[in-house]
């Protein structure tokens, strides 16, 4: 059981702190470094897939190994425990934005080439922003969901000590 639980933190850190990192660090740096705003664009756009998969896979792992944790410790899976529904809500909205908003601003990106080349009242500009600014609400979900989640898996854990 020791495992599990340690399954289900390391999962909960890689997310969290992935989240943090990216935030905090990398978008900030790449925009403060890169000598153009698309260059540091294109770069955040990459590690930003590369977040939403660590997160895919940190959430399923947390998924599963809290949902046998509960089995073996309390006799049932507990599915709809707020752990569990506030995990599967925040894989829904990493899936969102990795398949339904990141690409299409990507499709705007290539349509119009350096972003900030275009007036702030163009159509394409609009809507890439507007995308933006949903890609940036729903990364923050996704952060204040974990940080919901890591309270309630520390309850858990401390209550199951």
């Amino acid at each position: 059981m020791s495992f599990l639980r340690y399954l289900m933190l390391l999962s909960l850190i890689a997310w969290i702190g992935g989240l943090i990192f990216f935030a905090f660090v990398v978008a900030p740096a790449a925009f403060a470094v890169l000598p153009t705003r698309h260059l540091a664009g294109n770069m955040v756009g990459r590690t930003l897939g590369i977040l939403h998969w660590m997160g895919i896979f940190s959430g399923v792992i947390y998924l599963a190994s809290s949902l046998l944790y509960s089995q073996l410790t309390r006799g049932t899976p507990h599915p709809f425990a707020a752990r569990h529904v506030l995990i599967v809500v925040m894989l829904a909205l990493t899936l969102v934005s990795q398949f339904g908003i990141i690409p299409r601003m990507d499709t705007l990106r290539a349509s119009i080439g350096e972003i900030d080349s275009v007036p702030p009242d163009n159509p394409a500009r609009v809507q890439f922003d507007s995308l933006h600014i949903w890609s940036t609400r729903v990364e923050g979900g996704v952060f204040l969901l974990g940080l919901v989640v890591v309270y309630l898996t520390g309850q858990l854990l401390v209550a199951s000590s």
